[in-house]
């Protein structure tokens, strides 16, 4: 059996050792050694520590259906039914699922879940837990993430019938890789499990949460794990003030796997055990709070001024001066140009331009009626074309962008007032949708398909009036036609058919641009080899390599191993 074991002493005792670390991290010391003596931190072989980037203090949430749940929460300690890998696109791995069939016409699903496996409280896991999750989803619109309206059936305890309206081949993938799977004998239990942050989680996963502080918190290893006891025995997680920070403490050694941006990793690496992949696929964009119906205000609820930031960035400058230039090219669409080339429709086969076009920002202002003010900034109705941009304090990449493109967009008239907040409160405002604009990257969704980015972040059942929780579709945007063009891919496995929905999704968010497109993130991922072994390479990228990466995460801790 797998329990928590956590004191109010061991609480104080995680705290104070992480501050002796960043102590240490400063002055270019590390405990047990330097940076070449294989000893990492503190020279524990069994424990990986792993950092996700700035995030402030940890908040005690460990509950998978709540925005700012920790990140170790989907996919280390719940798990999904299936993996799906979505840098290879190769079959989905089972998990707490073993197989799956659709019936003829793809209304039914039926799901044999795995036997064997036990929650990390000793209690089994069953079909139950499955129909329960479902269930408990459906009845609760803040959960309702994917949308999920099947009926859902036990017939046995391994074996879960869901029933659909129509062919639900697409939207299948959301509900069997993108959905924590929880304990029915707990969670039914509590009286509001929307509010409830879940801080003694019980999960079916590699590792299940031993000691918790703001600072930092340990997972350790469940001895009863269906897929074998994982070779690391501890995961701490720590948080940083910022890059800088981050930086210092990786070449002391205190660090073995993170996801930051770094300028000049290789030099920066040079004579250290630390590697590091570049894997582009989250894609950076201004996030608009685009439509006056929902409750946003500002310049930015104009499609024109949208399409006026969007001309006026010279996204080549951009990559070289806050990226080193690592980031990639972007279609306007956010399909993603190598992987998804068979859906972007023709029209739209040209990446986003490195370039600025000043004249087509301005032809953009001045055709919806803006006029240039004595201060050289547009303006109409007497009100300025001028916009907060708000930014996570400590990301220095993000924050050098939106100097360079505060510069770039003066050229078009446009004013940009950068505005760095704290990560919670960043999270709070993108999620209430208080804010103007905001720089943040898309994520594409559970597998190598451009429809579950679409579905996540432009579909209207996935944003809310301002004030209120959104799910994803964090910019407000509600498009009718939009929705019509996702329900009718999901019906089909025909990549024509589904094709021809996505341009017609293609053709109204180009238009309207809820995102504005800038680069597709260069998603760094560094990790110690003198520490542990078999992370994931470019070589063999078994799973997405980011420690921020939901359900990834799991899996590449459940496979690295100490080195001796």
């Amino acid at each position: 059996m797998m329990g928590r074991r956590s004191s109010t002493r061991n609480k104080l005792l995680l705290a104070g050792g992480i501050i002796a670390a960043g102590v240490l991290a400063l002055t270019g010391c590390a405990p047990g050694g330097g940076a070449n003596d294989g000893g990492g931190a503190g020279g524990n072989a069994g424990q990986v520590v792993v950092y996700t980037g700035v995030t402030g203090d940890f908040a005690e949430n460990f509950n998978p259906f709540i925005a700012g749940a920790l990140q170790s929460t989907l996919g280390v300690i719940y798990e999904p039914l299936f993996y799906y890998n979505i840098v290879s696109g190769a079959e989905p791995e089972p998990l707490l699922g073993e197989s799956y069939e659709f019936n003829e016409d793809g209304s039914v699903l039926t799901v044999t879940t795995r036997e064997g496996v036990t929650w990390s409280d000793g209690e089994p896991f069953t079909a139950a837990d499955v129909a329960y999750t479902f269930n408990l989803i459906k009845e609760t619109p803040a959960f309702n993430t994917a949308g999920f309206d099947g009926e859902v059936e036990q017939p046995d305890e391994n074996t879960v019938v869901f029933t659909f309206d129509g062919p639900s081949y697409t939207d299948a993938v959301s509900y069997l890789g993108n959905t924590a799977i929880v304990p029915e004998h707990i969670w039914s239990e509590w009286d509001d499990p929307t509010t409830n942050q879940n801080t003694e989680p019980v999960g079916t996963g590699a590792f299940a949460l031993e000691e918790f502080s703001t600072q930092n918190y340990v997972l350790a290893a469940n001895e009863d794990y269906w897929g074998g006891r994982p070779a690391m025995d501890t995961v701490r997680y720590i948080s940083l003030t910022g890059n800088q920070s981050a930086t210092d403490t990786l070449i002391s050694g205190q660090i073995d796997w993170a996801g930051i941006f770094l300028p000049d990793i290789d030099t920066v690496f040079s004579g250290t055990p630390l590697k590091y992949t570049n894997t582009p696929l989250n894609q950076t964009s201004f996030f608009t709070c685009s439509s006056v119906e929902l409750g946003c205000e500002g310049p930015q609820t104009d499609p024109a001024v949208r399409q006026a930031i969007y001309h006026a960035l010279n996204r080549d400058q951009l990559n070289e001066l806050a990226f080193s230039s690592y980031n990639g090219t972007m279609s306007p669409t956010f399909a993603l140009l190598d992987r998804d080339e068979q859906y972007i429709a023709d029209e739209y086969s040209e990446p986003v331009p490195g370039s600025a076009d000043v004249e087509a920002a301005v032809d953009a202002l001045e055709g919806a009626g803006y006029t240039r003010g004595s201060d050289g900034i547009y303006e109409k109705d007497g009100v300025r074309v001028s916009l907060t941009v708000q930014v996570v304090t400590g990301w220095t990449d993000y924050i050098a962008a939106i100097d360079a493109a505060g510069q770039q967009l003066l050229e078009a008239g446009i004013e940009l007032k950068p505005a760095q907040v704290s990560y919670q409160e960043w999270t709070n405002n993108k999620v209430q949708g208080t804010f103007e604009l905001s720089l943040d990257s898309l994520g594409q969704g559970v597998a190598a398909d451009p429809y579950y980015l679409y579905l996540n972040h432009y579909h209207s059942e996935n944003t809310a009036p301002v004030g209120e929780t959104s799910n994803r579709n964090y910019v407000r945007y509600a498009n009718p036609t939009v929705d019509a063009a996702l329900e009718a891919a999901s019906q089909t496995q025909d990549v024509a058919a589904k094709a021809e929905q996505y341009g017609i999704v293609q053709g109204e968010i180009v238009r309207d641009m809820p995102y504005i497109p800038i680069l597709v993130n260069s998603a760094l991922s560094i990790y110690n080899t003198a520490k542990a072994d078999g992370w994931p390479t470019e070589d063999d990228l078994y799973a997405y390599p980011r420690p921020d990466r939901s359900w990834d995460n799991g899996i590449v801790l459940k496979t690295i191993t100490p080195v001796s």
